[in-house]
C-alpha cells in the first residue's frame, strides 16, 4: 500500500490526474486515462467492470484513498491522465 501512496502522490504533483467518479468515467470513455485507482467501496459499476483501461483496486476506503490523495474528502476514484514522473502505471 505504500507504494500505491508513494506513486499516487508523484503522480498527483508531478503529472495530471482527475478525481472522482464522474471525472473518472468521462476520463475512461474519453481514452484520456491511462489507468484508474479506485476504493474499495467505490459504487460505480462502470469502473469496476470496464476493460478499457488498467483498474487499481486501491486496499481502502474512498476516506483512505482521500487521505493519500491529500484530499480533505472522501475519493472513491482517481483517474491517471499523465503519470508525470511516477511509476504508477507499472503497479
Amino acid at each position: 500500500m505504500a507504494d500505491i501512496g508513494r506513486a499516487l502522490k508523484t503522480a498527483i504533483t508531478t503529472g495530471k490526474v482527475e478525481f472522482g467518479i464522474a471525472q473518472a468515467e468521462k476520463a475512461v470513455k474519453s481514452g484520456a486515462a491511462k489507468m484508474v485507482v479506485i476504493s474499495t467501496n467505490c459504487p460505480s459499476e462502470f469502473l469496476k467492470t470496464t476493460n478499457a483501461v488498467p483498474i487499481h483496486l486501491f486496499e481502502g476506503t474512498n476516506m483512505e484513498l482521500g487521505a493519500i490523495a491529500g484530499k480533505p474528502f472522501s475519493v472513491s476514484a482517481i483517474a491517471i491522465i499523465e503519470k508525470g514522473a511516477s511509476n504508477i502505471l507499472s503497479l
